[in-house]
């Protein structure tokens, strides 16, 4: 067993507001908690990892090349290995969602890509 504290897990905060927390996870899947403040959006991008978008409060707008779809509490969308996308908050109040990712993956995603 290998739980992990939410206070003492390991933190990255990209942008002013939007913060990700590593969750308990392995190689073959991870997950990481997140919040984004109204009106923030994530960069265009994409990644190997099959990625499942939960949101837990708020509104999430996940935008694809084939469109977009909007989240409310509890629902969630699959995205496809290498599916660019986006991740919004689209509503007027802090949004708190979960992304699952398989294979797992680390921070160096964010902090080691190139724009």
């Amino acid at each position: 067993m290998k739980p992990v504290a939410f206070d003492e897990a390991e933190t990255y905060e990209p942008e002013e507001g939007w913060r990700r927390v590593s969750m308990a996870g392995s190689d073959r899947f991870s997950f990481e908690w997140f919040e984004k403040p109204p009106g923030h959006s994530s960069p265009m991008h994409d990644h190997e990892n099959e990625q499942v978008c939960l949101c837990l409060e708020g509104e999430l707008t996940v935008a694809t090349e084939d469109g977009e779809v909007t989240l409310q509490k509890n629902d969630s969308v699959l995205l496809a290995p290498n599916e660019p996308h986006r991740v919004e908050n689209t509503g007027d109040e802090l949004a708190v969602g979960l992304d699952v990712f398989a294979p797992g993956r680390s921070f160096d995603f964010w902090t080691d890509r190139e724009e």
